[in-house]
């Protein structure tokens, strides 16, 4: 396992910094019982018991329990995980990665224990919002449709929604084996409060994902949701974990600044 993201700071950031001193909390349970379930908690390196901070549920959209791993870890053991929730950290945020059986249904046993157990966690329960990459989206928006006190989501080069008619959405999940939490929902079942951060990588190599994520992106647009919007014309998925570019860069620092400015910066205002 490498942090594959973490190249993408510049290494004078605050970020690059101090994102080895992030707090974490391993093998935290959220379900109880036979069918335990835990998360792993990252904390900013200068949070203490009596803070409150605001977090990021970094969503799954496949079982990762009782199933076979091809990849021979867990989820929440990904380098990219493991990447993302330091940055997320060393951004000033607490940053969530969990094991899942039921992906649609254990993201919201994720956040209602935060929610439950703010205190305890160090968690501003008023203010969680998602991340989410690639098949893993579909769960973050149909977590979107059922949780409207979620505060932001930023969805990263992600199948979202079969739309008009489309099928690439449903048939990928067969393919790939993540969960069509989102079948049968339509871009009029999002929250229109909740903004939205969408990247999209212009060379995406998954056949039909930037037709659904681009239908998506008009829909979202007609119904003026609240949409901040990134096209990397010449990125491949995934361009964050391989992509040593500025471009990259750019693109992860727009989604720390996005993710701080609606849970951290309007906290102290």
């Amino acid at each position: 396992m490498h942090d594959n993201i973490l190249y993408l700071i510049q290494p004078r950031s605050r970020s690059a910094r101090c994102v080895d001193a992030a707090t974490i909390r391993r093998d935290v349970a959220y379900k109880a019982g036979d069918d335990a379930l835990t998360m792993d908690v990252y904390s900013p390196p200068e949070a203490n018991n009596a803070m409150r901070i605001p977090a990021v549920v970094i969503v799954l959209g496949y079982p990762d329990v009782g199933v076979p791993n091809p990849l021979g870890c867990q989820f929440k053991d990904f380098g990219m995980s493991v990447s993302w929730a330091r940055l997320l950290a060393a951004s000033g945020m607490v940053a969530v990665i969990y094991t899942t059986r039921n992906p649609a249904k254990d993201v919201h046993a994720v956040l209602q224990h935060l929610r439950q157990n703010a205190a305890l966690l160090g968690v501003d329960e008023h203010r969680i919002g998602t991340l989410a990459a690639s098949a893993n989206v579909v769960v973050a928006v149909s977590a979107l449709t059922h949780d409207a006190d979620l505060r932001c989501a930023a969805l990263l080069y992600g199948y979202t929604l079969d739309l008009d008619g489309g099928t690439a959405v449903a048939d990928a999940s067969k393919t790939f084996g993540f969960v069509n939490a989102c079948a049968g929902q339509s871009v009029d079942d999002l929250p229109g409060h909740i903004p939205l951060f969408v990247a999209r990588a212009g060379e995406d190599q998954f056949g039909g994902l930037n037709g659904t994520l681009d239908c998506f992106l008009m829909k979202a647009l007609a119904r003026n949701l609240p949409l901040s919007f990134v096209n990397y014309a010449t990125g491949a998925h995934g361009f964050d974990l391989d992509d040593d570019s500025g471009s990259s860069r750019e693109i992860v620092r727009q989604v720390l600044a996005f993710l701080r400015f609606h849970l951290v910066a309007t906290s102290q205002t």
